[in-house]
């Protein structure tokens, strides 16, 4: 832990270079969502390969750009590109980006995501608004030493999206007539979709969407004190009954359709939080 407190401070020292924006929310833009980040009035942007110990964007659609500047009257940090543990890095890796953000002053993380939809009453294009998750990736971020000045050994995950946030998000949404839905998100670790059984199980268990990424990043905002609100755009529907072909195609098309109402919704909720 004393090596990631090292890394955090080196990596926040070489982004301090850059910019001296101390950023109070900071937003992880997911698959397709990445031309959110024109909502933002950029100040500085910083591309992933001149920030030491950040992984590097290997997913079509994610820039790999961290861009400082204000929305909604707040000042932001974006992550224009996620990281995704199929890619090959470790949850520690996957994970470092969120740490970092902590570290450099924010206190709240929108996260954003594109995922297949498992509620039969959703539909393609809609966006939920994610009111808890379930862990299936095969390792965990927090597995290892436990430093307490970084976070709890046993971090609490009651709330882990935060009710007050979310409340908000819901007013806001009414406020600018953009129709969400509210759900359950379930993490696999990926690349490939799933399978119509494994979508069925999905429901049996209880989420309402599913995606490769997420819960990694949210488990460690937590750990490290930061509060959460995450939002999905459902791509595509896994009905293990009448399961349609799904593609990277098809989830980037979707979520470049419906991106306009999520950077409506995200914009309109910094402003009030």
């Amino acid at each position: 832990m004393e090596d990631l407190k090292k890394a955090i401070n080196k990596t926040v020292d070489a982004i301090r270079k850059e910019t001296k924006m101390k950023p109070e929310i900071g937003i992880i833009l997911g698959t397709g969502l990445g031309k959110l980040a024109g909502s933002i009035k950029v100040e500085t942007s910083i591309p992933y390969g001149k920030i030491p110990d950040f992984p590097i964007s290997t997913v079509e659609s994610h820039k790999g750009r961290l861009l400082f500047g204000t929305l909604g009257g707040k000042k932001v940090v974006a992550m224009q590109g996620r990281f995704h543990y199929y890619e090959g890095y470790s949850m520690q890796e996957v994970t470092f980006p969120v740490r970092v953000l902590k570290a450099l002053g924010c206190k709240i993380m929108v996260v954003s995501n594109a995922a297949g939809g498992i509620n039969p009453l959703f539909n393609r294009g809609d966006v939920m608004l994610i009111s808890d998750h379930i862990n299936f990736f095969p390792e965990h971020p927090l597995r290892g030493k436990n430093d307490d000045s970084i976070g709890p050994r046993f971090p609490d995950m009651l709330n882990i999206y935060d009710r007050d946030l979310l409340a908000l998000a819901e007013k806001v949404a009414l406020e600018q007539r953009i129709p969400v839905r509210k759900g359950v998100y379930l993490g696999l670790q990926g690349p490939c979709f799933e399978t119509s059984a494994e979508y069925r199980m999905i429901k049996i268990l209880g989420a309402d969407a599913v995606g490769m990424s997420t819960v990694p990043e949210v488990i460690v905002a937590r750990h490290c004190g930061l509060k959460v609100i995450g939002m999905s755009i459902i791509t595509d529907m896994g009905l293990p009954d009448i399961l349609e072909p799904v593609s990277a195609a098809v989830v980037i098309k979707a979520a470049n359709e419906a991106e306009p109402k999520l950077a409506k919704l995200v914009e309109a909720i910094i402003k009030e939080v």
